[in-house]
């Protein structure tokens, strides 16, 4: 289980308006698609999951990696 970054109270509270953020990031889910998140290439993909709840599929569609 992953543990969430934490964020401002407001944007906290926006963002699990928006997308149940953390939630989604206890539980290993992208935000975005979904699918499970549990497995990313390094530690720097894996900190970005707790910012953002990406899976790496995500990461790398947003952040145009090849």
């Amino acid at each position: 289980m992953a543990i969430p970054s934490e964020k401002a109270p407001e944007i906290a509270n926006f963002l699990n308006e928006m997308f149940d953020r953390d939630g989604h990031i206890e539980a290993d889910i992208c935000v975005a698609c979904k699918k499970d998140a549990s497995t990313f290439r390094n530690a720097i993909s894996t900190k970005e999951y707790s910012i953002s709840g990406l899976c790496q599929v995500c990461q790398d569609k947003t952040f145009g990696v090849d």
